[in-house]
């Protein structure tokens, strides 16, 4: 167990150092750390007053997946939002129902955003903050006969123990049967625009942290990706070019860490409903999902990692969860000196029937010997090495 700990903490302190972990503690928020680069996307760091606010130790925290708060009532539609998110890398607000340990619900504004490590533009880490949420109090329209308002149901409120520092929340297990609690407590708590407001102050105020806590381990991090490609003055000319291109394909740096996508045709971007701006500076396995093959994911990686190319029948998924069967063609693409300059990959839906003359092979062939041209005439006019 404590082996374990340490690759968790081991995790977060290489990239940030332990002095980060004493600046996080002084904050007032309630937020978690998670790391998305170890097998379970565990939780990385857990600050105090998240700990007071669930119930668990910070042993009890750690090296967790963020669904151990989660219950029976928890809203699966929320859930599956969250997941989206982490799959595309990017940010999300949403109402959610937790737990504590000891089992009572309670409502929280959660705001996740993703951190980049700004060398070569990868997910770091995952910021989570909860802010506890307090359901205006209403009231019936009838009151009691003496004029307290104390009816039955009289108050429509979250519980007092979901409002952790509101004095003046009333708590619904003063009135009302168990029943009309455990209605009340499921029933959607809307967050307020100052629970926003103290959500977005927390993200900022813990970005800033880790900011300047990854520059003294020159291990830079950022909000928002980051990335330029040694390829930037090809790819300006390129462009044109490339647009001409009408079926769906993406083009990848090899000289960048993780092969970030640098251009993405219009088709590319309808066929997977995403815009231009949530693509670039991506790996392709975004794409990639809770069925898609593993051995298959293993030959594209062995196949660009020897720079060959290859051609495989692949489960994606679009921006919207929906799935469909990728028929991808992978090459490289070299400049004019013979040096991998870049990876193209063209994506046909295997499941669109459509009245093509030419087989699906000879379209992505066309596709590649058309972007070699274009890349090879234009890196032998300036002059790329």
């Amino acid at each position: 167990m404590e082996s374990q700990l340490g690759i968790f903490k081991h995790s977060f302190d290489s990239r940030y150092s332990n002095w980060a972990r004493e600046a996080l503690d002084e904050l007032p928020d309630c937020f978690t750390i998670t790391d998305p680069c170890i097998s379970g996307h565990p939780i990385v760091f857990a600050s105090n007053e998240f700990l007071k606010m669930v119930g668990y130790s910070k042993d009890e925290v750690i090296g967790k997946n963020g669904r151990i708060f989660q219950g029976p009532e928890t809203d699966r539609r929320s859930v599956m939002e969250i997941r989206e998110a982490i799959r595309a890398e990017k940010s999300v607000e949403i109402s959610l129902l937790n737990y504590r340990k000891d089992g009572r619900p309670f409502w929280v504004l959660f705001q996740m955003c993703p951190v980049f490590g700004k060398e070569d533009g990868r997910v770091i880490n995952f910021v989570g903050v909860q802010v506890p949420i307090l359901r205006k109090v209403r009231s019936e329209k009838k009151l009691c006969k003496d004029g307290t308002g104390f009816g039955d149901s009289v108050f429509r409120s979250c519980r007092r123990e979901v409002c952790l520092d509101r004095v003046w929340a009333v708590s619904v297990e003063s009135v009302g049967s168990h029943d009309d609690r455990e209605d009340e407590i499921n029933e959607p708590c809307e967050s307020s625009e100052l629970e926003k407001t103290k959500a977005n102050t927390a993200i900022n105020n813990i970005l800033s942290v880790l900011t300047h806590y990854s520059e003294l381990t020159g291990r830079l991090v950022c909000r928002k990706r980051d990335f330029s490609t040694g390829n930037d003055h090809l790819l300006s000319s390129l462009n044109i070019s490339l647009g001409r291109i009408k079926q769906s394909f993406v083009l990848t740096d090899a000289l960048l860490p993780d092969l970030p996508i640098v251009y993405a045709s219009e088709a590319f971007l309808k066929l997977t409903g995403y815009a231009r701006n949530e693509v670039l500076g991506r790996n392709c396995r975004f794409l990639s999902g809770t069925d898609t093959d593993l051995a298959t994911q293993f030959q594209i990686k062995e196949c660009i990692r020897i720079q060959q190319a290859c051609t495989v029948r692949i489960l994606n998924y679009r921006k919207d969860g929906t799935s469909f069967w990728n028929f991808l063609h992978i090459s490289p693409v070299r400049n004019a000196t013979g040096k991998v300059a870049f990876f193209v990959g063209v994506q046909i839906d295997d499941g669109c029937k459509n009245q093509e003359r030419q087989s699906p092979e000879t379209r992505q062939l066309g596709v590649v010997g058309a972007v070699k041209v274009a890349v090879r005439g234009l890196s032998m006019g300036a002059g790329t090495s």
